[in-house]
């Protein structure tokens, strides 16, 4: 989970996000911030009297009223004191900063500076609103309500936004929101960790995403601090060799944590959907929406893709008479932030896709509703087609002229979209080893690199533990838009195991590519589309994992996130399997357990089968653009 965009750089920033803004972003630096701002820090007292920390940035220019942009954050709203100025990072802080908001950050209930007790996604409770009872909303609420009535030169309009946890914090503020919300942004939110978010995809569990953020953030705060302790760091940058060595998750909370982590701890005890995570899931109170809405996400974020498609879509469909529009771009987690951003890995994109974002979207969408500014007449959805490298304005996502094909998995690693029929080779095995799993990326690093989810697949598709299928040459263009359904017909020899899936567009393999900005040559690069897990005991849902037969062909039905992108003409499509993708993914003991309580005495070598015939099909289906 990346922090919120409008904190300084420093303290927790390099373990949270990707890439160091204080490098990367373009900045407002405290010279500016003080010669164009007051500021002032408050403790805005909520309606069952905790007071939470606030850091206001007033224009000096009081030749005008100002609109008020907040961001609340877990993540701390430091520099603290008043007269330390912050240099904020991010082309969305120079924007609203050089236009004169009233820029406020606010540390959330229990964290940092803020009285009261954290909870980690606190659930919404519909509240009366003179009851004394808090959430997330009531916070939100009682905070904007201090501040157009206490800071002076406030036009009276506000404007909420966030990313990840704080893009959390955002939807909440605008469920039940003040009548002055005239607008808010959630980007790449939080919203179903259970789900699809952080830590769980399809049931199985995303070990590094919550060990490297819990082992720091997850600690509790005796007292209001200005900065928060360090607990953990790496000993090796080769995450991949770290967890192998940690080997089972109980390990984990025995070695580092000593169950004083109290979210790891809930994360242990509700391996499957229960009431605890129905609670924490966002995306049902996502209804009677009143502010104007921009939900923003990146392609290539591995975090929190989930949370931006699915609350939008969610949103969307319960508020048809607002204004809820969708932003995806081609980035990983919060890089719209990043100012001169134009490739990401190997492959460039043709732009600077940030300097687009915040002059063509999401600027001028706070300008129009919280400062007199025009209509930008924004499409349902701004989304970035990769491949062809070009924003494109759609009056829906997905788009309905999308219409479903089937990619059938066939004997000699062919990939076609022809039906499969033949019965000479009926299915494709391997065998999945724990000890030696297959890595999700050829990066030695100890937190993810955010270029990773368009790297080249070579190093993958030469191993025995990854049956690859191929598609001729195509003889054109091939656009797909919307999520990806998985149909395995499939067996194993052991009572569970993992099925990742990916979707690969293969470069033409001649001379004249020219290497990427990294140096990879091009030419025959296998760039990663989209890729996905489904934890074999989930195949009929999270909340009721069931063992799997060894040896018997069982179906395994999984989706994969939405994409946009094309397949050019002279590219191949091509599809990856196999049952490990480590450290990202945890091991599958291969045997039907709760893995939260595994021993590592209990993993073992499976077999697995991947069958393609006319009775056992296995199939990728895509959403061709017509």
């Amino acid at each position: 989970m990346q922090t919120a965009p409008f904190r300084s750089a420093g303290r927790l920033l390099a373990l949270l996000i990707v890439l160091p803004f204080a490098v990367a972003c373009q900045t407002i630096d405290a010279p500016y911030m003080r010669a164009h701002y007051t500021k002032r820090e408050v403790m805005i007292p909520m309606r069952d009297g905790v007071r939470l920390f606030t850091s206001i940035y007033v224009p000096k220019d009081a030749s005008r009223k100002h609109p008020i942009l907040l961001r609340r954050t877990p993540y701390s709203c430091a520099p603290y004191g008043a007269d330390a100025y912050s240099a904020e990072p991010g082309v969305s802080n120079k924007y609203f900063a050089q236009r004169n908001y009233i820029l406020v950050t606010q540390d959330v209930r229990g964290r940092f500076m803020s009285e009261g007790e954290f909870e980690d996604v606190r659930p919404y409770r519909p509240i009366k609103r003179d009851s004394t009872e808090i959430d997330e909303t009531t916070d939100t609420y009682d905070t904007v309500d201090w501040l157009v009535k206490h800071v002076e030169g406030n036009n009276g309009n506000v404007g909420i936004s966030g990313i990840s946890y704080p893009g959390f914090y955002t939807w909440m503020g605008t469920i039940d929101a003040h009548p002055a919300v005239k607008a808010t942004s959630p980007q790449a939110p939080v919203s179903e960790w259970m789900g699809g978010d952080d830590w769980f995809h399809n049931g199985a569990f995303l070990l590094p995403h919550a060990f490297d953020f819990l082992s720091n953030f997850g600690w509790p705060r005796p007292q209001p601090l200005e900065r928060y302790p360090g607990h953990f760091q790496h000993t090796t940058p080769d995450g991949y060799q770290f967890y192998l060595s940690m080997g089972a998750i109980p390990n984990f909370n025995a070695t580092y944590l000593h169950d004083s982590v109290a979210l790891w701890n809930d994360i242990t005890r509700h391996g499957t959907w229960d009431s605890f995570w129905e609670q924490r899931s966002v995306l049902r109170h996502l209804t009677n929406i009143r502010p104007a809405v921009l939900v923003v996400g990146g392609w290539y974020d591995t975090e929190n893709l989930f949370g931006a498609l699915h609350s939008y879509g969610t949103a969307n469909a319960e508020n048809a008479n607002n204004r809820i529009s969708l932003v995806m771009g081609p980035w990983p987690h919060g890089w719209w932030e990043i100012a001169g951003l134009d490739s990401l890995g190997d492959i460039k994109f043709g732009s600077v896709t940030t300097q687009y974002f915040i002059d063509s979207l999401e600027g001028p969408f706070f300008e129009h509703y919280l400062n007199g500014g025009p209509d930008p007449n924004l499409p349902e959805a701004s989304v970035f087609l990769t491949g062809t490298d070009e924003w494109r304005g759609l009056a829906a996502w997905p788009p309905p002229n999308a219409v479903p094909e089937r990619l059938s998995l066939q004997a000699h690693g062919r990939l076609s979209f022809e039906p499969s029929s033949g019965n000479d080779s009926p299915f494709d095995e391997y065998t999945s080893d724990p000890a030696a799993p297959v890595p999700y990326t050829a990066h030695i690093t100890n937190w993810y690199d955010g270029a990773f989810m368009n790297e080249d697949q070579r190093f993958a598709s030469r191993r025995p533990d990854v049956l690859t299928y191929e598609t001729d040459v195509l003889n054109h263009d091939v656009t797909i838009a919307g999520p990806i359904g998985v149909n395995l017909s499939a067996s194993t020899s052991g009572t569970d195991c993992d099925w990742i899936v990916k979707v690969i567009d293969v470069f033409p393999d001649t001379l004249s590519w020219k290497p990427g900005p990294r140096g990879t040559p091009l030419a025959g690069y296998q760039m990663l589309v989209r890729g996905d897990v489904l934890r074999g005991k989930f195949r009929n849902g999270t909340a009721h994992p069931e063992p799997v037969e060894p040896g018997a062909v069982t179906s395994f039905r999984f989706g994969l996130q939405d994409v946009f992108h094309t397949f050019r003409t002279g590219h191949r499509i091509t599809v990856q399997v196999q049952s490990t993708w480590f450290p990202m993914i945890d091991r599958n003991p291969g045997v039907f357990e709760d893995i939260f309580h595994a021993k590592d005495l209990d993993f073992r070598k499976t077999t697995q089968r991947v069958y393609h015939t006319a009775e056992h099909p296995s199939t990728v289906t895509v959403n061709v653009l017509r």
